[in-house]
């Protein structure tokens, strides 16, 4: 994991089962800011305030919560972080993705930004990885 985050210096990191490399950085003058994911030739982007939002939930839950992530359409597992990105109890009341269609996946791309940043542990199993504050 390298990168300072912004768009010039964008985070490499790799998804939780280690079978994909990606790049996100913070764009902080997008209207709302964006956490910005590049995957290939595809960009998601999601609120910004997923990351601390993401963090407390975690540290609120105080033990390891499943990834599972799903893309858009499909239905996310019950109590998964990715179910709790689409949720009306968040704290943004839905979606933390901020595109239509490629709103999902939020469980697979924004976990590793917080082990990236200290905030949480990832596991890194090639299924069913769990994640936990630190």
């Amino acid at each position: 994991m390298t990168g300072s985050g912004t768009h010039s210096e964008p985070w490499t990191l790799t998804t939780p089962p280690g079978s994909s490399e990606y790049t996100a950085w913070r764009d902080d003058a997008a209207d709302p800011p964006a956490l910005v994911v590049q995957v290939g030739t595809t960009q998601l982007r999601y609120h910004l305030r997923a990351i601390e939002d993401l963090h407390a939930m975690l540290k609120s839950a105080d033990d390891w919560v499943l990834l599972g992530s799903a893309d858009e359409g499909k239905d996310p597992a019950e109590g998964t972080v990715e179910a709790w990105g689409r949720s009306p109890e968040n704290p943004v009341g839905g979606w933390y993705g901020l595109k239509k269609g490629l709103r999902g996946r939020f469980g697979m791309y924004v976990p590793p930004v917080l082990e990236h940043l200290g905030l949480a542990e990832v596991e890194h199993n090639p299924r069913n990885n769990r994640m936990r504050a630190l």
